[in-house]
């Protein structure tokens, strides 16, 4: 019989989900920085970091374009476990026991909470809107076929997006930083059960009810070895 005790961590992403993560957040930090540049003279220095302007210009939106690919494997990868449910509302109404971190006044959380939630829904929307805009003006495959006119509310429509983007990443990095562990997650790839029930106590209990599946399946194997002549 196994005598395996019962590891005190969780897996709550796999290593393919942190590198995906990972390439999607350098990218989009290269596409920030080679992007600034373009949106003020302020910023002009960064271009220092691509080899010139000109580097920057052909880069931004080939970095685009990778980061676009790698945002669309991750979004296929968290789509399920980012619906909307009933509980995510009741989250939100609550959020200032989020806030104010009265936990235990709070609806069950599954794997991903509300927050986390509308930060992906956020970022599917923005990078997206990106995507279209980024095309329209990209010069010179593209931007120089776009009508003047369109090709300036495009280049307009692009930067407030962006600005969004930034704003929506700001917001989630300090949550990954204010929820202890959560960083540390996305890094190593698991989290402690105590943790785990702490801050997503209804992705715990699917996980602890895998957990019992498989400790059982483990055990009549066991006693079937155990059996057999």
């Amino acid at each position: 019989m196994s005598l395996a005790k019962s590891d005190p961590y969780l897996r709550r992403y796999t290593l393919g989900e942190r590198i995906n993560h990972w390439l999607v957040a350098i990218s989009f930090v290269l596409l920030v920085l080679s992007g600034l540049p373009f949106f003020h003279p302020f910023f002009w220095s960064l271009t220092g970091l691509f080899g010139g302007p000109t580097m920057t210009r052909i880069l931004h939106p080939w970095i685009g374009l990778f980061m676009v690919l790698m945002f669309a494997i991750m979004a296929v990868r968290f789509f399920k476990e980012s619906l909307i449910r009933r509980h995510d509302i009741q989250w939100l109404k609550q959020i200032n026991d989020v806030l104010l971190n009265r936990d235990e006044k709070l609806p069950p959380v599954g794997k991903n909470n509300a927050g986390q939630k509308l930060v992906y829904w956020l970022m599917l929307g923005c990078i997206s809107l990106l995507l279209i805009t980024g095309v329209m003006i990209w010069q010179p495959l593209v931007g120089e076929a776009m009508p003047i006119t369109l090709r300036r509310l495009a280049s307009l429509g692009h930067a407030y997006i962006a600005f969004l983007a930034i704003v929506t990443l700001i917001v989630h990095i300090y949550s990954g930083m204010w929820v202890k562990g959560s960083f540390q997650a996305m890094v190593r790839g698991r989290v402690s059960k105590a943790w785990a029930r702490h801050h997503h106590d209804l992705w715990y209990e699917e996980e602890m009810e895998k957990e019992r599946k498989h400790r059982e399946i483990s055990r009549r194997h066991d006693s079937s070895g155990q059996e057999a002549p």
